[in-house]
């Protein structure tokens, strides 16, 4: 958007490709997606400033490679050439090792297909445990609780939030989490 703010529709031709089969979304808020939002409610642009001419969105559409000699990306639909390219490639889950959680246990917290992932397994679960004990990661924890599950979260710091808080923001944290209803477990690795 700010690049079309600042007149860029002007001078090039825009193509924006995605992995997700949906536009760019809040995932700070991904646990809303289990109270009811839908994911045109987590957009964070409305469909129309990609309707623009000049600008073509492609959903669902991973680019597999980039030639930086030639100036081109490939991609599934076929090679697309670049005057400029911006890489927004966002972040990937680390899943650490976990003794005794194989398959489809363990679970990933990032994506609106992750979210529906995890909704079918916890109707067949009672419990459910996050690691990670980062915002996203307390996000995961309410959104266990929202879907019935007893939910824990497990964190390696010594402190939810170890890089935002310090030990008595943590403290006053871990107590509001544990109010709500979720087991909080600190200072230990998986």
């Amino acid at each position: 958007e700010q690049l079309i703010a600042g007149g860029a529709l002007e001078r090039y031709r825009i193509h924006v490709f995605g992995e997700e089969a949906q536009r760019a979304y809040d995932r700070v808020h991904l646990s809303e997606y289990f109270t009811g939002r839908d994911a045109e409610s987590l957009a964070m642009s409305e469909m129309s400033v990609y309707e623009q001419p000049g600008l073509t969105l492609h959903l669902g559409v991973p680019v597999l490679e980039i030639d930086r000699d030639r100036h081109e990306i490939i991609t599934a639909e076929g090679c697309f050439s670049y005057d400029k390219l911006i890489l927004a490639t966002g972040s990937f889950p680390f899943v650490p090792p976990i003794e005794g959680a194989q398959g489809n246990s363990r679970l990933v917290y990032r994506t609106l297909e992750d979210l529906d992932t995890i909704r079918y397994a916890a109707s067949k679960a009672r419990r459910g445990v996050v690691v990670g004990g980062g915002l996203l990661g307390l996000e995961a924890a309410n959104a266990l609780k929202s879907l019935g599950l007893e939910a824990h979260v497990v964190e390696f710091a010594p402190r939810l939030m170890p890089v935002q808080l310090d030990e008595h923001g943590g403290a006053a944290l871990k107590a509001r989490i544990e109010a709500l209803g979720v087991g909080v477990h600190l200072s230990r690795a998986t």
